[in-house]
């Protein structure tokens, strides 16, 4: 499974008691080609930045269209496992 970061342009009223049935949908909806991981959200920004574990793009759009049609995405990019580095290992 690749890694994708997934960008919703949600607003910047956004609140946790808004986005958690748009996450219950999402979560009861995962499978083996795309499991979502965790999401930050950017008030600034008005974007929710979500981290997922995927097959492929396809795998993601189809399950948010299925989940929550409708629900606003601007990008899916899939990150490159060579660039992918933690703090941790700098310690």
């Amino acid at each position: 499974m690749a890694k994708f970061l997934v960008v919703h342009p949600v607003g910047k009223d956004l609140t946790l008691e808004a986005a958690t049935p748009i996450a219950k949908a999402i979560k009861a909806s995962l499978s083996k080609d795309a499991y979502w991981i965790r999401t930050c959200y950017s008030r600034e920004a008005g974007n929710l930045y979500c981290e997922w574990d995927a097959k492929d793009t396809a795998s993601i759009r189809d399950l948010l269209s299925k989940a929550v049609p409708g629900f606003p995405t601007t990008d899916i990019m899939k990150l490159d496992d060579a660039f992918y580095v933690s703090s941790e290992i700098f310690r």
